[in-house]
């Protein structure tokens, strides 16, 4: 039986993944053809940006349930640092929303496009 990923490796994986896509959509690479191709992508690239901002409210709320005692900071106070990280989390969580939104308005713009390879 495999052991269980962590979250650094699953996180890992996904940048990676992101890292292939990003090679895969070169144009050199002819992977994209038709605008369905885009569609596609697309698509899947909302159902990312739709999931992030779970992963950051749980990362958020994981560093507001550490016992501050128990946290050190190499420099400042550990309670500043972890309200900067949690404030730039939520942040992070507008962003994704944001660009889920964007993805979904370029999703259905691309929606009614087809392609005449005689053309």
């Amino acid at each position: 039986m495999d052991a269980p990923r962590t979250p650094q490796s699953v996180a890992d994986t996904a940048a990676e993944a992101v890292r292939d896509l990003n090679h895969a959509t070169q144009a050199a690479k002819g992977n994209l053809i038709y605008p369905g191709d885009a569609y596609d992508v697309v698509a899947s690239l909302k159902a990312l940006t739709q999931r992030l901002p779970q992963s950051f409210e749980q990362l958020s709320r994981f560093l507001a349930n550490l016992p501050s005692e128990a946290v050190t900071a190499d420099y400042g106070e550990p309670d500043e640092h972890l309200a900067e990280a949690r404030s730039a989390l939520a942040s992070a969580v507008l962003v994704a929303q944001t660009l889920t939104e964007f993805l979904d308005r370029a999703h259905s713009a691309l929606a009614p496009l087809g392609y005449d390879s005689g053309a």
